[in-house]
């Protein structure tokens, strides 16, 4: 893997970790592109640390609000809406591996992953803001995340989706989106530093790495930020139709042959 590649995998991993279009799905695209459907776990543990970098500096207060009162209200809501995805990967983990790693249901997953954001983009527009949020609602979303363990439905598209049905405002949605990621990427991370320990390795350069970690802190980083703010005044349905389109592409090659 050259750097080049590793520069444009972090910046797929960067954008579409928090973009709500399904990070996994389109790693998995890129590395077919590149011939690098053998990269490796070591490559994917780097990626997640490149955006749970970006997460950690744009939540610093946050984080360290939790750190410093680990019994808050916040806390708790980030551990009720972590728990569904702990249950879920925990109980198959195995089958979920199996499927990522054949590329089979993507295409379908990418058309249902725009079918959830067009639907929560049509939901009569929120009020809510993060004072106002409950732990039903924290457990609410973290079911819909729980569900994002499939490798081409989005997480950072469910829990949106999900928390804008909860009736936050879309500003608010966002947010807590991509906070709720914080522990879900860790949980990600400590798994594969796991794996990466016990097994052998992947022969891929320290600086091809350190490049992919970089783009996809930097890129994960301006991609909440801009999130954010895009949705104070624009619609999901942009992100349904470009998955849709997306998803019915990888079919259609996936039907011809192509991969």
């Amino acid at each position: 893997m050259s750097w080049v590649e590793a520069l444009i995998l972090g910046i797929i991993q960067g954008l579409t970790e928090f973009l709500p279009i399904s990070s996994t799905g389109h790693l998995y695209l890129g590395r077919h592109l590149f011939g690098l459907d053998d990269a490796g776990l070591y490559l994917d543990t780097m990626l997640h640390v490149g955006t749970l970098i970006a997460v950690f500096v744009f939540y610093k207060q946050e984080i360290w609000h939790v750190i410093r009162h680990p019994f808050s209200k916040l806390t708790l809501l980030l551990i009720v809406g972590t728990i569904p995805a702990v249950v879920v990967g925990l109980l198959f983990k195995d089958y979920f591996e199996e499927i990522s790693t054949t590329g089979s249901t993507i295409g379908w997953e990418f058309l249902a992953t725009g079918l959830f954001l067009w639907f929560a983009d049509s939901v009569k527009k929120g009020f809510k803001k993060m004072d106002d949020l409950s732990y039903r609602d924290a457990l609410f979303i973290g079911t819909f995340q729980a569900a994002a363990i499939f490798p081409a439905v989005s997480r950072s598209g469910l829990t949106m989706a999900a928390a804008l049905m909860r009736k936050l405002d879309r500003e608010t949605a966002a947010y807590f989106s991509f906070l709720l990621s914080t522990p879900a990427i860790c949980g990600a991370v400590m798994l594969q530093l796991k794996d990466v320990v016990s097994g052998e390795v992947e022969h891929i350069s320290l600086f091809s790495l350190f490049v992919a970690t970089c783009s996809a802190a930097l890129f994960g980083y301006a991609a909440v930020k801009w999130m954010i703010n895009y949705l104070k005044h624009h619609s999901l349905k942009t992100f349904a139709v470009y998955v849709w389109v997306l998803g019915i592409v990888v079919l259609v090659c996936q039907y011809t042959g192509v991969f």
